[in-house]
């Protein structure tokens, strides 16, 4: 069995990683089912409050193996690289109802740079840079690049970005909105681990509704918008996360949230 994505739960937290270091940790056939399976599983998991995607090495994710889509024998074709390998990562990161952590631990290129997009909260080291690397071999940005990356920082930097490849520093994403914090190399993964259980502990039901309200924020009407804001409201009053939140603010303790 294929050890090129890695998984371990402690603490409430999902950590999986992408573990093809020698190449980067581009994706090739392989690797993108097992992140499928790796992100259902943990969607099931009552016991996974939290998930942290990463990678292992040098690099968070180079993208696309190009050996692979070179290679007459393995090369399964675009049209299934998309619609089989990327296009279910993004939508199954954004549709689980888990806060995601992006801990970018090195270069984000290409599909790599888009699927950290997809995360919920992204925190970068300081030596992380992000590269929309398309254009630079002649093809268009996928993975979700052209939905996340001009809401993020705006139509005119973002399709600057796109058409360029300009290699942008953690620092500058930080800056620019791209990312949510840029964290110094040596106390990285102390605060990538701090953050996830930090939000593992938080009353998670909760944030799987904020999560779903910022996805239907991206096309809805305010009108529907306020709609969706007062049925999930209703809906988190009722939750036990929300009596104890009350309870243990009236009685001047720290709250014990259940995710419930």
């Amino acid at each position: 069995m294929s050890n090129s994505i890695e998984l371990k739960i402690e603490n409430k937290v999902a950590y999986i990683t992408l573990n093809r270091p020698e190449v980067f940790n581009s994706f090739n056939r392989e690797m993108a089912f097992l992140l499928h399976d790796t992100l259902d599983a943990c969607e099931k998991n009552d016991d996974v409050r939290a998930i942290v995607l990463t990678g292992n090495g040098k690099a968070f994710c180079a993208g696309q193996d190009l050996k692979e889509v070179t290679d007459p024998d393995l090369n399964p074709g675009f049209k299934k690289i998309l619609e089989e390998h990327y296009n279910p990562i993004i939508t199954r990161i954004r549709s689980i109802k888990k806060p995601i952590i992006g801990a970018i631990n090195g270069v984000a290129a290409g599909a790599g740079a888009n699927i950290a997009l997809a995360c919920d909260v992204i925190v970068a080291h300081e030596k992380v840079s992000f590269i929309q690397a398309f254009s630079l071999i002649g093809l268009v940005p996928d993975s979700a690049g052209t939905f996340f990356l001009p809401r993020l920082i705006g139509f005119q930097k973002a399709l600057a970005l796109a058409m360029l490849g300009d290699k942008i520093s953690a620092e500058e994403a930080e800056r620019m909105g791209m990312i949510y914090k840029m964290i110094p190399l040596d106390n990285f993964e102390e605060e990538v681990n701090k953050l996830a259980i930090k939000m593992a502990n938080m009353p998670t039901k909760a944030l799987g509704m904020i999560k779903e309200l910022f996805n239907k924020s991206m096309s809805n009407t305010l009108e529907d918008q306020l709609a969706l804001e007062s049925k999930l409201q209703i809906e988190a009053a009722q939750s036990n996360d929300y009596a104890e939140g009350v309870a243990a603010f009236i009685e001047k303790r720290k709250p014990n949230f259940k995710g419930n």
